[in-house]
């Protein structure tokens, strides 16, 4: 999104957000307020960010527990259910004592994913990059000349 003053559709009063002004300074603080042509932010004490020395503000937005829940619910399922199998032999295995390993393997892994997934930070969203402003990601090549070798220099930086 390139126009500032839209910045309150897709942010709230409370989000936390990073924000990268003309001089290439990050900030990262939560949201106070919004204007057209300035928005607020509380960064260890207040600021007032005008629209004209904003290039980006970005936040992170973190995913549903729901797939880590449901991945590690298979997994803990299926590790009991071969566990169950495992220590059962033809003459003394019951059907009620697999199903319960299986239900406890299943609800341990449901919880144990929930907690993997809770710390897994969240894909970064760039919320508004003003018009003109590119992305930091830069490619080099440059001729690499010695009196033992010669070839080329390649650096990537982001």
């Amino acid at each position: 999104m390139t126009s500032f003053d839209q910045l309150n559709t897709r942010l709230k009063v409370g989000d936390t957000v990073w924000v990268t002004d003309a001089q290439g300074r990050e900030v990262k603080g939560r949201v106070t307020s919004f204007a057209p042509d300035a928005m607020g932010v509380d960064a260890n004490g207040a600021q007032v960010l005008r629209a004209d020395e904003v290039r980006v503000v970005w936040n992170r937005r973190h995913d549903s527990l729901v797939n880590g829940a449901l991945i590690g619910l298979g997994v803990g399922f299926g590790t009991g259910v071969g566990l169950a199998l495992a220590g059962c032999s033809e003459a003394d295995c019951t059907w009620g004592e697999g199903t319960l390993v299986a239900l406890l393997f299943a609800g341990a892994g449901a919880g144990i994913g929930v907690g993997v997934d809770a710390l897994i930070p969240g894909r970064r969203q760039v919320v508004f990059r003003a018009s003109g402003a590119s992305s930091s990601a830069r490619l080099s090549l440059a001729p690499l000349i010695t009196p033992r070798t010669k070839g080329v220099a390649l650096s990537y930086s982001f």
